[in-house]
């Protein structure tokens, strides 16, 4: 059955991909209609799509209304019951839902509901966009292209185009971009050369264009904003070419800045004392990945990226502030109010870029508001977010030589690692870390924080270099240790002692998968498996319960949501978007 399946969606993939790929170069038909709904209304307006069975109509008033034609033919509207309105479903960063439709008894019978190619991606890259859903319209993006699709049937409704960035240098130029935010009607992205765009999310029209920085000095823009009230929050990639991190906040409506953070001082300013040396011009500490915020406390949590150079420390000694670490801004102001540093002094490439994920619950027998994290550099942390307090730190990895543990304060205690003759030095984890960017999750029935761990060492070497315009900032190499494999593990800690509850070892495979995870009240935890399959197992026990083979590369995260009263599970397939439901029995 499963080899069916996967033959069906293989050949949807090729065949729609063409069709696709060939109605970029048509010119637009405006088609026109007037339908009659079962609850008695008239609608008239332009034809986005229609099928036998479905009809996509935006009216004049620039709404969107997704139709399903009943028996007596006229049109039942359809819209979503449940949305998942940011890139982690809520602003918390917790990829955890209440819906229970797909359940123990029943997600055995999960099969792809429908498959949207996207135009438009390179050859052999994969897409790494998490699709968000309003009112029954879902939203994905890729490297300077957004989507509206009908979320029932994967049918497009529009497609904002710019061209790419000829000369860019760092992880956009791979064409990489992790998603969309909405306010209200308007849809905001970052494009790869480091503008933060506004979109009309009925139409697609481009309603502002603001530039961040200068992409000409290494600056690149991959993760998807967060909107905290009337702002719109972002930063941008290029730590690995030497940038100098910020965090900043736009106005949704104008798109003008209204506050700037840097993530690493200059001379001079606080913090400052923490770097040493000759080679302090270029601090990297880049935010590019998606951070979280709490509405009642009114307070942003963003992670911030490695230090510059990467694997070369001599030349700027010190703990290197506020790399490797989880920022506490005030949403208004962007006024710091905490922060932590996991990794000071990095030299292993070991951004904290990882989410950050809100918790309500229980701890020590009293209510506590708190931000969990299981860190790239193989440590597992609780703390306390109204006030950064250290609550727990906890190894997670089984192997990792780096540190024997951490301190009272969260500081770890380093071990001496010797070079060998050839000035290699052997280090557990690699410059992939113990886990990366890839979505994780808590589930408060389970008590458990579900993520991909990564069990893999590596061999580095260290060399200075100057920072140039447009080239890597790496200061050396990081490669395999040879002889020895690697394992890509579903985990899930119990966050009131740190202890690793269950573990679904995975097998290695020609690339590392970055396959995030979703957990639901229903006891299921989905995800990306190594070898390509979609799972999903018990929350409790870790047991697969159901898989898809889709034989593609993870880089994304899934998502849910309701659609006509049909739980969908989403998520972004090598180059395509496809979405899960129950099959009829």
């Amino acid at each position: 059955m499963m080899n069916t399946l996967t033959l069906v969606l293989c050949c949807a993939l090729a065949g729609a991909a063409v069709i696709a790929q060939g109605a970029l170069s048509a010119p637009p038909v405006v088609v026109r209609k007037t339908v009659q709904t079962v609850d008695g209304r008239t609608l008239e307006g332009r034809v986005l799509n229609e099928g036998l069975s479905d009809l996509q109509l935006r009216t004049d008033d620039e709404r969107i209304h997704l139709l399903r034609k009943a028996s007596d033919g006229r049109y039942r509207p359809v819209t979503s019951q449940r949305d998942w309105p940011t890139y982690h479903g809520e602003v918390g960063g917790n990829r955890y839902t209440t819906i229970t439709h797909v359940d123990k008894r029943n997600v055995a019978r999960l099969a792809p509901r429908w498959v949207f190619p996207i135009p438009g991606v390179n050859a052999g890259a994969a897409v790494e966009t998490t699709p968000l859903v309003v009112d029954g319209v879902m939203y994905i993006s890729t490297a300077n292209q957004a989507l509206a699709l009908d979320a029932g049937t994967g049918r497009q409704l529009w497609q904002y185009r710019r061209p790419r960035t000829e000369g860019l240098v760092g992880n956009a130029a791979a064409g990489i971009n992790r998603g969309v935010a909405i306010a209200g009607n308007r849809l905001f992205m970052v494009t790869d050369h480091a503008h933060l765009i506004a979109l009309n999310r009925f139409t697609g029209e481009l309603l502002w264009d603001t530039e961040m920085a200068d992409w000409k000095v290494n600056y690149n823009a991959t993760s998807a904003p967060l909107i905290a009230g009337n702002l719109v929050v972002v930063g941008t990639a290029g730590g690995d070419e030497g940038v100098r991190g910020f965090i900043a906040a736009y106005d949704t409506t104008t798109g003008k800045q209204v506050w700037h953070l840097w993530t690493v001082p200059n001379p001079g300013e606080p913090g400052s004392e923490t770097w040493v040396g000759s080679q302090t011009s270029h601090r990297g500490g880049a935010a590019w990945m998606t951070g979280t915020y709490d509405p009642e406390l009114d307070l942003l949590y963003w992670p911030t990226g490695n230090p510059g150079l990467d694997f070369y420390g001599n030349e700027r000694q010190g703990d290197n502030l506020y790399t490797d670490s989880v920022l506490a801004l005030e949403a208004k102001t962007g006024r710091m109010r905490w922060y932590f540093q996991f990794t000071p002094h990095d030299i292993h490439d070991w951004d904290a870029q990882e989410p950050p994920v809100l918790v309500d619950t229980r701890w020590r027998g009293q209510p506590r508001k708190l931000l969990i994290q299981a860190n790239r550099n193989g440590f597992f942390y609780v703390f306390d977010r109204t006030n950064g307090e250290l609550l727990l730190g906890r190894q997670f990895l089984k192997r990792l030589n780096w540190a024997s543990g951490l301190d009272a304060k969260g500081r770890p205690v380093l071990n001496e690692l010797k070079e060998d003759a050839n000035g290699e030095q052997y280090v557990c984890p690699g410059f992939q870390g113990g886990t990366n960017w890839f979505s994780t999750s808590y589930n408060p029935g389970t008590g458990l924080y579900y993520f991909q761990a990564l069990e893999r060492c590596n061999v580095f070497t260290r060399r200075n270099m100057e920072w140039q315009p447009l080239r890597s900032f790496m200061g050396g190499t990081a490669r395999p240790a040879p002889g020895e494999t690697f394992t890509k593990s579903l985990r899930a800690i119990d966050i009131q002692t740190g202890d690793v509850v269950w573990d679904l070892v995975q097998g290695p495979s020609a690339v590392t998968a970055s396959a995030g995870v979703l957990s639901s009240a229903s006891g299921l935890v989905f995800f990306g498996e190594n070898s390509g399959a979609f799972m999903a197992a018990d929350a409790a026990t870790g047991k697969v319960l159901w898989e898809f083979p889709t034989n593609q590369v993870w880089k994304a995260s899934p998502m849910t949501y309701v659609f006509d009263n049909t739980q969908h599970i989403a998520i972004a397939v090598g180059q395509s978007i496809v979405s899960f439901g129950l099959a009829d029995r």
